[in-house]
């Protein structure tokens, strides 16, 4: 029967961690279990709940540095940063509408599995952001990496390790992230009618340009009507989006310039502030496939080569994409609730190259098919023999290293 340890402080974790080591038993690391649907189900003897670790610990809003537990709400994240006209510059997304859970979950698990909306493009990803964190080892060792500013890392660069590691490689007990100053004005410049071959050029041109482009994207005409947004949803046609953001004067500069440049693609339309900033937020949370029980898969791919895949993979059963990061990501919904086209999926990618994760999908469908993308058989075989160069008690032994090579 599976038990839940919840230790208080961080020398009872290191003893509950301790222990499962020594009795040979894995634990699922847990905040509030709101991303356990994503990768593989865990096969584990124990759930360590870290719930006790939760709060804010620090903000210096001066200094752009905000620590907390990685137990604690974004709800709570975020209503800080809002109070001092801050925020998260890599724009974690709120994926509970799309994996049917309460609600966005924790700091820790936004870390953990590295997740990061539109503004990606502009401003990096959670892994670019995350500054330091105290945790407890595999082994139950109390340790510690980074620290409050970029530069403050010596040796290894361990937050760039855990953050994306899906808590498999420590329990963190403290994190902290950098944070930036929130936009004053937000527009969206909107090019209506256009395929994804020419929305791909469009957003290319947008980003090639002086305008400081902070999301890109399309969405194509079937998908536009689950939109907020009037404008998007009206128009019965397929729109490429590119979002412009800073202070008032440059930011109606800018679009009026980045107007006239996309003019030769199609009829051009503007997003003003609450319209610009609810699209942006169905993008980043996955809105246009909330309600239905399809598979999603989140694809990374050279922007360039997002049209072509899309259309390698027109031929699947109710498929419905749109692109992000101006092609780089392609949210793909399929109706195959057996194997969920992930064969498929893969063979169209294999001579373009790039990533297919399962984002969405029961737990035996993520139990019968790979969920993240496959090793490239050279990186796997490194893997192996890294993996082999370790003895049983987790040290590294150099010399075999080199066996098999």
């Amino acid at each position: 029967m599976t038990e839940t340890l919840r230790p208080d402080t961080e020398a009872q974790l290191a003893e509950a961690v301790t222990w499962a080591n020594s009795e040979r038993l894995p634990l699922e690391v847990l905040g509030s279990g709101t991303k356990r649907a994503l990768g593989r189900p865990v096969q584990s003897a124990h759930r360590l709940d870290l719930t006790a670790f939760s709060g804010i610990h620090l903000y210096e809003p001066e200094e752009l540095v905000l620590g907390a537990g990685p137990a604690t709400p974004m709800a709570e994240i975020l209503e800080a940063l809002e109070t001092k006209g801050q925020q998260l510059a890599f724009e974690p997304p709120d994926l509970s509408g799309l994996l049917g859970t309460q609600d966005a979950g924790t700091i820790g698990g936004i870390v953990s599995t590295n997740l990061a909306g539109p503004r990606r493009i502009k401003d990096g990803a959670a892994r670019d952001h995350f500054l330091g964190f105290d945790a407890v080892s595999g082994r139950g060792q109390v340790f510690k990496s980074g620290g409050r500013v970029m530069k403050n890392v010596t040796g290894y660069d361990l937050p760039k390790l855990i953050c994306g590691s899906y808590g498999t490689l420590a329990a963190m007990t403290r994190l902290v992230v950098k944070v930036l100053p929130r936009a004053e004005k937000s527009r969206t410049v909107l090019v209506r009618g256009v395929d994804a071959a020419q929305a791909v050029k469009a957003l290319a041109d947008g980003l090639n340009g002086p305008f400081e482009v902070s999301g890109a994207a399309w969405l194509p005409a079937g998908l536009t009507a689950s939109s907020g947004v009037g404008y998007i949803r009206d128009a019965g046609v397929s729109v490429a989006a590119l979002r412009l953001e800073g202070f008032g004067p440059s930011v109606e500069y800018r679009c009026g310039k980045l107007r006239a440049l996309l003019a030769p693609y199609g009829e051009t339309e503007e997003l003003h502030s609450h319209n610009s900033r609810t699209f942006w937020r169905e993008i980043r949370d996955v809105v246009p496939f909330h309600g239905d029980s399809r598979i999603v898969w989140r694809i990374s791919v050279a922007p360039t080569d997002a049209p072509g895949l899309l259309a390698s993979l027109s031929h699947l059963k109710n498929q419905s994409a749109y692109l992000d990061w101006a092609g780089g990501l392609i949210w793909l919904a399929v109706d195959a609730p057996r194997q969920g086209a992930a064969e498929i999926i893969r063979d169209a990618m294999a001579p373009i190259g790039g990533h297919a994760t399962l984002i969405r999908g029961g737990a035996t469908l993520r139990n019968a098919v790979p969920v993240f993308h496959p090793q490239p058989a050279p990186l796997a075989a490194v893997t192996r023999r890294l993996k082999a160069s370790f003895d049983p008690n987790g040290v590294l032994n150099p010399g075999r290293m080199t066996e098999g090579v």
